[in-house]
């Protein structure tokens, strides 16, 4: 069985949490309170990951840490070449998206949400101006195909899906962007799909 560290309003977490259910791998999830600073605990750091964040995996042995790895192994792993192309094409338009993952969805969505419900001290209105660019650059290539990298769902929707679908959270509105609630809809209807829960405004914790 996989154990999962994370945090349950973790966005990373939630990504790797969806794979594994995706893929319908067994698994433990192993909570980190990141609110008591347990990632940066001198054990976590030593034993899980020496970046001090979560989520992380543990798999029979093989430990792994940051959510865009864990995803690229799961897929490769288990995923039985549906979730990553083995194409040179195919895997270069993820990978596209994944690096937008790590750059303009952290600096969007993510980083808005973090300002409103976990009062992180970052400039809340330029997060939500490059939130909505990225949007219109999603809603674009959502009008042109059913998932961001192809037609069949990849890891690129499951990096993408759970701060995009939580960008309401962070004053982040979706009402703009119909390919994209479309998409977000067709994410949720895939079987094995466990969503984050909703996060109260307020909650001061990271």
């Amino acid at each position: 069985m996989i154990k999962l560290y994370g945090f349950p309003l973790s966005g990373h977490s939630h990504r790797v949490e969806l794979m594994l259910s995706l893929l319908g791998l067994p698994s433990e999830f192993v909570l980190v309170d990141l609110k008591q600073g347990a990632h940066k605990a001198a054990d976590f750091i030593a034993t899980i990951n020496p970046f001090g964040q979560v989520p992380a995996i543990d798999d029979n042995g093989v430990l792994l840490a940051d959510s865009t790895a864990i995803l690229v192994y799961l897929a490769s792993t288990y995923g039985n070449g549906q979730w990553l192309p083995s194409d040179p094409v195919g895997q270069a338009r993820v990978q596209r998206w994944l690096s937008a993952a790590a750059g303009q969805l952290h600096a969007g969505p993510a980083t808005a949400r973090l300002a409103l419900v976990f009062g992180a001290d970052v400039d809340t209105a330029a997060a939500i101006t490059r939130s909505h660019a990225l949007l219109k650059l999603m809603e674009a290539q959502l009008s042109q195909s059913r998932f961001l990298a192809s037609e069949l769902p990849t890891i690129a929707d499951v990096a993408f899906y759970t701060y995009v679908a939580h960008a309401p959270e962070g004053n982040v509105s979706l009402a703009d962007y119909p390919h994209v609630r479309a998409w977000l809809a067709s994410i949720e209807a895939l079987p094995g799909f466990v969503g984050m829960p909703r996060t109260p405004v307020g909650l001061q914790s990271l």
